[in-house]
């Protein structure tokens, strides 16, 4: 088993197409053609992380958080993160990181801590832009079926719980080969006239690649004449934090009791409380009062996430109650998660999950 393989079954699930533009996800350390002896997940790969690593035999590390964020322009020990990637380089450790493509997947981050609740009826709070793209492309009529089939292999098509989607109008395409060229058909230095059809297919951005490499390959003409577009729609079932409702309505001081229990946490920060039952919960891991106003929107009674500043919670405008948790309490079953997932895609190999309590935060 190689890094390569290990890593692309990760991004079948996070494809790192959908992180954010500012973060840092990916192979961070390492060579994805290396020969994997063992897989360590961890939070974060500090540097006693991979001191376990070493002693477990893992020459891989999966970590959430990246070590490497804003570039090195240095190795020389005198920092946290020098410290951690120069002993992963001298141990020939490779280190990879998921981050917010993770973020963004409703199985993803936010599944371990809407679990622990029970929530139902599950969607994502702020969809992802930008998700989805249009291909448009010319193909001779007797050659669409195979044109099409490639495209829909290659990922396109897909829209919500549909497969195979695509839309097709005929035509008439006509073209003058010019000297140099090797056309499929005419000849050159006239022009010609071909029976075309339109074909029109959604795909998601991930697979924008792929798709177009099969267009490449399936179409005949030896210049494709394709366009791209963005489309508006987004996915339901792709972007940062969940919403879902609980099997029955609770009390305020209740959910959050139950939030003290299920996170291990001495202490929770929370606006005002309203005297309202919660029963529609918005969650998210990580740092989310950028989306205190969607889970408003989204008629949410709670609102659960971390690193609210002291003016945050003034944005509940006696609607919403709003709970600060804490960033590692919110993402704390993320590793639990990443390891059940490549358990279950390889079986037969070696996942161990740290045992190093990487949290940095402390309450007395």
């Amino acid at each position: 088993m190689t890094v390569r393989e290990i890593t692309s079954c990760l991004e079948q699930w996070a494809p790192l197409a959908y992180a954010e533009d500012f973060d840092n996800v990916g192979l961070l350390v390492g060579d994805n053609t290396q020969n994997v002896t063992g897989v360590l997940i961890t939070h974060d790969a500090l540097e006693a992380v991979v001191d376990e690593a070493i002693a477990g035999n893992c020459n891989l590390i999966v970590c959430f958080h990246p070590i490497i964020f804003q570039g090195l322009k240095r190795l020389t020990n005198s920092t946290y993160v020098e410290r951690a990637v120069a002993k992963a380089i001298k141990n020939d450790i490779a280190i990879y990181a998921l981050h917010t493509a993770l973020d963004v997947q409703l199985d993803g981050v936010n599944k371990g801590l809407a679990d622990a609740l029970g929530l139902e009826e599950r969607s994502v709070l702020t969809p992802t832009k930008g998700s989805l793209l249009k291909l448009n492309t010319y193909v001779p009529k007797q050659n669409l079926d195979e044109v099409q089939n490639a495209l829909f292999a290659a990922g396109a098509g897909a829209l919500g719980a549909y497969a195979a989607c695509s839309f097709t109008s005929e035509g008439t395409g006509g073209f003058t080969p010019l000297e140099g060229s090797n056309p499929y058909v005419g000849i050159k230095g006239e022009r010609h006239l071909e029976a075309e059809t339109q074909l029109q297919v959604v795909m998601p951005k991930h697979c924008k690649n792929a798709v177009l490499s099969a267009l490449q390959k399936t179409h005949p003409y030896e210049t494709v004449a394709f366009e791209l577009t963005v489309l508006e729609n987004t996915r339901t079932d792709l972007g940062m934090g969940c919403v879902g409702t609980l099997p029955k309505p609770i009390s305020e001081k209740d959910i959050l009791n139950r939030l003290k229990s299920i996170m291990g946490t001495p202490y929770l920060r929370h606006s005002a409380l309203l005297g309202k039952k919660i029963e529609r919960v918005g969650l998210l891991g990580g740092s989310g009062s950028f989306a205190i106003d969607a889970a408003k929107a989204k008629n949410c009674d709670v609102f659960i996430t971390a690193d609210m500043k002291y003016h945050d919670f003034f944005k509940g405008e006696n609607q919403i109650l709003l709970v600060d948790v804490g960033h590692y309490e919110s993402e704390q079953f993320t590793k639990k998660i990443i390891l059940e997932y490549l358990r279950k895609n390889f079986p037969n190999f070696a996942f161990i999950s740290s045992k190093t309590d990487t949290n940095p935060v402390h309450y007395l």
